[in-house]
């Protein structure tokens, strides 16, 4: 009796641990993860179709952050000058540190408009719009290798009244080797399929016709984050009268990678940090050829316990 109850006592406690594994995200019951698995087309009507696909998680080995500046003033001059000593001070801060590259690149230059109310005796109020100023905005590409560098950036540039981060590019170097070693390993598969097929059908496969289709796909870091809010709220049994205020829900975002739960094989399965992942697959159809049969005559097969399938002879002595 006492072995059971302190079983029913600890697998509470059990499952609220399991929980707390996969993250705040799963409070959400919403939340969906997208398949945004590869999937290369192939003709329809195939005898028979062998399909191998690879995932390759990729380390970035430069960096490109986007920061965003804008600038207003009564005069295109004023706006020009004042954005222009703003980003030559941070510019010169972060080309002193070293290991960085920058451009600046102009992104609009509008005029501002603003309401001037006008008042006439026995009329309402007009409102008539007018020239206030202008607003210019540029943005500032800067190029790294050290992922630990964008803090430095971001603390420098905020001393200018540079608060807006973009986005954030990942670039490797060593994308078209990867991508050979998808291929190389995605043929091997292939070619240790294609065997298995010919054990169980009992018939070689290499001299019949084939087709073949292949493709690849790449997810960049920034096209996979993913917003949610952590909370969880309690109910409450109130009366319709009453007035309840909720407190402001803290939203976030996470970085959501390509899941290797679909894939043939995977290089470099552990993601620590955002990657770029690279999708491989390739597909192959095999047209059988079909086998006259005697008018009358039937076919036996018999399945191994191997799993292999044989032909039953029945009309040998």
């Amino acid at each position: 009796m006492k072995k059971t109850l302190l079983a029913l006592l600890i697998c509470p406690f059990l499952q609220i641990a399991q929980a707390q594994v996969s993250g705040n995200v799963n409070q959400q019951s919403q939340v969906r993860f997208p398949d945004q698995n590869i999937n290369v087309s192939f003709p329809t009507g195939s005898d028979l179709l062998i399909s191998v696909k690879g995932l390759a998680n990729v380390k970035a080995d430069a960096y490109v952050a986007v920061f965003s500046a804008a600038q207003s003033g009564k005069t295109a001059q004023e706006a020009h000058g004042l954005l222009e000593q703003r980003l030559a001070q941070a510019l010169a801060e972060i080309r002193a540190q070293g290991g960085a590259e920058a451009y600046v690149d102009m992104v609009t230059f509008v005029p501002v408009y603003e309401f001037d109310a006008e008042k006439k005796a026995f009329s309402k109020t007009t409102y008539n719009e007018i020239p206030a100023g202008f607003e210019l905005k540029k943005n500032i590409h800067l190029q790294y290798s050290d992922p630990g560098r964008l803090d430095d950036f971001m603390v420098i540039l905020a001393r200018h009244e540079v608060y807006d981060l973009v986005r954030v590019d990942y670039f490797s170097g060593e994308l078209e080797s990867v991508k050979k070693e998808l291929m190389s390993r995605a043929k091997a598969v292939l070619l240790e399929k294609m065997a298995h097929y010919e054990s169980l059908l009992g018939e070689p496969l290499a001299t019949a016709d084939k087709k073949i289709a292949d493709g690849y796909r790449m997810a960049l870091p920034v096209e996979m984050y993913r917003s949610y809010e952590a909370y969880n709220s309690s109910p409450l049994n109130a009366k319709k009268s009453a007035q309840v205020t909720q407190a402001a829900k803290s939203a976030t975002l996470y970085y959501q990678p390509i899941v290797d739960k679909e894939f043939d094989f995977v290089l470099n399965p552990v993601v620590l940090e955002p990657v770029i992942q690279v999708l491989y697959e390739i597909k192959m159809s095999i047209t059988r050829e079909e086998k006259p049969v005697a008018a009358g005559s039937k076919e036996y097969l018999l399945i191994t316990p191997a799993g292999e399938l044989k032909k039953l002879d029945l009309n040998s002595q």
